[in-house]
């Protein structure tokens, strides 16, 4: 049985396994290559690596690992895992299983597209689901917040900060707008329109423009997501975890959940989704882990 288990190797999870291994753990970091961002060309807002592309910074974090004899790493799409009377077991999709002490969950989210043609073809060049990340290549150009409900307002001013064109499109779907917050949103610029979308068009370099059901076009260089459509990894609800109404898993301190010793950490917790929060939450949970197996081993 090893010390860690750790289920997914993004940024949270290869910066738990290398907090982890410095501390001389014993840690198998599963990851099926598959990550959120494959379709992204650049990862912005990590100090120095700044613009880096995502496999470039997935490959030196793998490299770093390298050195650390105790930890090992494996392309393995993990199927299943169940909680024992002291530890857990994963089983992978050839068959094998693996036990620990503890286990991190660091598997993100799924992104759930909205079936809009177009969407999946520009979907992380052009479709995003994050302004922070990649609002700033985009400022001063038209911009689309695709939102509903009753956070579509909140979200279409978010985006302001990065463009002076920016239309809020509701695609169709319910969204309350009074009248304060009609006038609040053509106050900043924003236009409304609650037509249901038939297309995004563009070409390779990226949107053109949106075509609406009548008929009706807009300049769009750029479509943000509101944050919601995602889905979380399946192996959280077999293990009892709690599942928020945005897809992720209300954490406690150090990312613990209210499974004893199962730890949940990146884009499925609670925090915004940003690579550089993703790595500090492994390395939170790789603490929390390293303390608990601490006491546990000196008593």
């Amino acid at each position: 049985m090893r010390d860690v288990i750790i289920v997914g190797g993004g940024p949270a999870g290869l910066n738990a396994a290398l907090i982890l291994g410095r501390c001389r753990r014993t840690v198998l970091l599963c990851d099926k290559g598959e990550p959120r961002n494959a379709a992204t060309s650049l990862t912005w807002g990590v100090f120095t690596r700044d613009g880096t592309p995502p496999f470039e910074l997935r490959a030196r974090a793998e490299a770093d690992l390298e050195r650390y004899p105790t930890v090992e790493r494996r392309e393995a799409e993990v199927v299943d895992a169940r909680r024992l009377d002291e530890g857990f077991e994963i089983t992978c999709a050839d068959g094998r299983r693996e036990r620990a002490r503890r286990l991190i969950l660091a598997t993100g989210l799924h992104q759930d597209l909205p079936e809009v043609a177009g969407f999946a073809e520009h979907w992380g060049r052009g479709v995003h689901s994050c302004p922070y990340c990649d609002g700033y290549e985009l400022r001063d150009q038209p911009i689309a917040a695709y939102a509903h409900g009753e956070r579509a307002r909140g979200f279409a001013l978010e985006l302001t900060g990065w463009s002076g064109d920016v239309t809020l499109c509701t695609d169709g779907r319910p969204t309350p707008l009074d009248a304060e917050s009609r006038e609040r949103l053509a106050r900043n610029g924003v236009r409304v329109v609650e037509t249901p979308i038939s297309a995004l068009e563009g070409d390779r370099s990226g949107p053109r423009r949106l075509r609406f059901a009548d008929g009706g076009k807009r300049p769009c260089r750029a479509v943000f997501l509101m944050p919601e459509g995602g889905r979380p990894s399946e192996l959280m609800e077999r293990l009892g975890c709690a599942i928020a109404d945005n897809g992720t898993v209300p954490t406690r301190d150090y990312e613990r959940t209210e499974v004893p010793g199962l730890f949940v950490a990146g884009d499925a917790s609670r925090r915004v989704q940003f690579a550089v929060v993703a790595a500090a939450e492994g390395a939170m949970a790789a603490f929390a882990v390293n303390t608990e197996l601490l006491r546990e081993d000196t008593r």
